[in-house]
């Protein structure tokens, strides 16, 4: 029941982040692409817009992924922290911990559950395990 548990928190997170990310790159599910998110990226002090778009697109896409299919976990948990710490530095961060206002709450659960994940593994139901 563990490895099932694994695999549904992981396909969770993983759905999250291939969410956001094509949001980013390609404007899916109501998303701005490359364009958009890179004009909003350059109106909160971060530049060059575009190339944070497209970097933050790939990494949300590829972690999303990472953690769908439950291979290299570490790499996938790591690049979702960076992103997330970010987006408390220069958006969640200063509007205080809970989401409701804005703030950073849902970023750190997400940080939380994806460090989680790596230290524990994932799971049977993984590419990980196949590879091995």
């Amino acid at each position: 029941m563990q490895d099932l548990g694994l695999l549904l928190i992981r396909i969770m997170i993983g759905i999250v982040f291939f969410f956001y990310g094509t949001q980013k790159l390609f404007g899916w599910f109501g998303g701005y692409g490359i364009k958009g998110t890179g004009g909003w990226f350059e109106s909160i002090g971060i530049k060059p817009g575009n190339a944070v778009a497209v970097l933050s697109g790939l990494g949300e896409l590829v972690s999303g992924l990472l953690f769908i299919l439950g291979v290299f976990l570490p790499v996938g948990a790591v690049i979702i922290l960076i992103i997330m710490l970010g987006a408390i530095v220069k958006v969640h961060g200063p509007k205080g911990f809970a989401n409701g206002a804005g703030g950073y709450e849902y970023n750190l659960v997400l940080i939380v559950v994806v460090i989680g994940l790596a230290l524990i593994g994932p799971g049977q139901y993984s590419l990980d395990i196949l590879i091995r």
